[in-house]
């Protein structure tokens, strides 16, 4: 079943503070504007999404449900998949080059698709869980829910650092779904309707985007239900966002 669930906004600047005076202190605060709205398979459990020459790729999640997808934007069809074992739960997902990289939530495991096949090449592993994957071009970045971010070499997967993520001298957990976005990581907060902007030298946040209004009252009444902001098109600062309720089954 498609549903309108893919929308494309621009983002604001919001003043939410008495005549505008805002603290040199505080983080800017970001609102949005809907710009258009494209369909979606409301089956569809996404964790992943990402954008590449007019096609959406989606990482979907759940055992025994789990995919990497390749979609059409105007329409929402899926045009082509791969389906990953029951025994894992995916999660986000990359594209750097001529490949796809997809991370599981517990199962420590990794996959790397080509892009034009998805034939899978290989496999990896890194410690703890994998919720969001990102990548600058160089390096690919993971969020396990915390309040760090690990950088991945992403030919021997091997952890070069990490960034600890922080609002002032308040560390920032819960970080989820992230993407690059004019030298910034985007990341969305589990259980938010925020978007943190932080700098990937230093792990500051550096701005906040609310989403507060993007779901629809249906989606609100869903305890667990999230906006996850998925993708960026840098020449026009727009946002193509996934308003989708998701949740994870502890």
């Amino acid at each position: 079943m498609l549903s309108r669930l893919v929308v494309l906004f621009l983002l604001t600047v919001c003043r939410p503070f008495l005549l505008g005076q805002v603290s040199p202190k505080t983080t800017p605060e970001y609102g949005f504007a809907i710009v258009r709205v494209f369909p979606h398979d409301t089956t569809a459990y996404t964790q992943g999404l990402t954008y590449r020459d007019g096609f959406l790729y989606e990482g979907t999640g759940r055992n025994g449900h789990s995919s990497l997808r390749k979609l059409r934007l105007d329409t929402g069809a899926v045009i082509q998949h791969v389906d990953l074992g029951p025994e894992f739960f995916g999660e986000g997902i990359t594209i750097l080059k001529d490949k796809v990289f997809q991370v599981t939530w517990k199962s420590g495991e990794g996959f790397v698709y080509d892009l034009n096949s998805f034939h899978l090449m290989r496999k990896f592993s890194y410690s703890g869980e994998g919720w969001g994957l990102a990548t600058d071009g160089r390096e690919l970045f993971l969020s396990d829910g915390t309040s760090e971010i690990r950088i991945l070499n992403p030919e021997t997967f091997q952890e070069k650092r990490r960034l600890r993520i922080h609002d002032g001298a308040t560390p920032v957990d819960q970080l989820n779904e992230l993407e690059f976005v004019e030298g910034q990581i985007f990341a969305n907060l589990w259980h938010s309707n925020r978007i943190a902007r932080i700098s990937p030298q230093t792990g500051d946040v550096v701005g906040w985007i609310d989403l507060t209004g993007l779901l629809s009252p249906i989606y609100r009444l869903e305890p667990e239900a999230v906006s996850k902001r998925h993708r960026v098109r840098s020449k026009s600062k727009a946002t193509v966002c996934h308003r989708k309720a998701v949740a994870k089954h502890l």
